[in-house]
């Protein structure tokens, strides 16, 4: 059985989620297919009443890929209630290189990551730094809320 997978994730604001977690993730917006100039012009093809789509809704991307084609796309959902309570998942970026990568070396990659998101529109939860295990993270949330880590 052929299988993909696709995270969706629901938000408010799915223009500016997709133009952070793009940033974080290393992702890129997903061109709309069929050599359709944007979303909006593709649903509109599939006979999508234009009162279905949102004001913006498929001019700028709503989905993000990677551009290598290794991991999932990534579609951020707009819906009409806001995040209430704490995530019961979240992504762990991966950018100080594993345990195998000498302290020193992973504090900086993974501070230099925890600036270039916070530029972006994340917030620093808490720093986890435990030089006697070796341990150095950020806990973070992105733009609307959703934590995630840094490692």
């Amino acid at each position: 059985m052929e299988m993909t997978v696709q995270v969706t994730i629901d938000c408010a604001d799915p223009q500016r989620m997709a133009a952070f977690w793009a940033e974080a993730l290393g992702y890129v917006p997903e061109p709309a297919p069929d050599g359709h100039p944007t979303w909006r012009a593709y649903w509109t093809s599939l006979g999508v009443p234009a009162e279905e789509l949102p004001p913006g809704a498929g001019d700028v991307p709503e989905s993000i890929v990677d551009p290598a084609g290794r991991g999932p796309r990534v579609w951020f959902q707009q819906v009409p209630e806001p995040k209430t309570a704490k995530n019961r998942w979240h992504f762990d970026l991966k950018a100080g290189g594993g345990r195998d990568v000498p302290r020193d070396v992973r504090v900086r990659r993974v501070t230099a990551a925890v600036e270039r998101l916070v530029d972006a529109g994340a917030t620093v939860l808490r720093i986890k730094d435990d030089p006697d295990t070796g341990c150095y993270a950020a806990a973070m949330r992105d733009p609307e809320g959703n934590e995630f880590d840094i490692v």
